[in-house]
């Protein structure tokens, strides 16, 4: 047997004797997102933010992501993300702002999870001098049953 054929038969014979690790299933899983955005004259800005948690015998995993952006013709506009791990606990909060002379639009999603409750909420706001502001919020909220 050649070398290289050796060599491949020793990697097949070691990967098929290798255990396979099995995911292991969730007792209690959630996942929450929001999403907004506002726009006025020349002005938008977007933001939106998701969790997710998956609560099992040996411990509890989560996740948190968020992001946002901000557009404008003339102005000013600026977008940004802050993601805080402390432990168990998982927070994300996105800023979104676009200001053109008065006109602007904003948006902001705080995001949480601390292995048990998950929460997500958008605010935004949209303005033209002269005019009401546009107001908008969108909130979700899961508690996860106890084990």
């Amino acid at each position: 047997m050649k070398p290289i054929n050796l060599i491949a038969a020793a990697s097949i014979a070691l990967l098929a004797s290798s255990s396979a690790v099995l995911a292991e299933e969730c007792n209690a899983a959630g996942t929450v997102g929001s999403a907004g955005s506002a726009s006025a004259g020349g002005t938008s800005a977007s933001s939106l933010g998701t969790a997710g948690t998956c609560r099992t015998d040996d411990g509890t995993t989560s996740s948190i992501g968020s992001g946002g952006s901000a557009a404008t013709t003339d102005g000013k506009a600026q977008s940004k993300t802050h993601v805080n791990d402390s432990g168990d606990k998982l927070k994300a909060q996105t800023k979104a702002q676009a200001v053109d002379k008065g006109t602007f639009s904003k948006s902001r999603t705080k995001t949480s999870t601390d292995g048990s409750t998950l929460d997500s909420t958008t605010r935004t706001m949209s303005h033209v001098p002269g005019e009401k502001p546009v107001k908008n919020t969108t909130n979700q909220k899961i508690i996860l049953p106890e084990q």
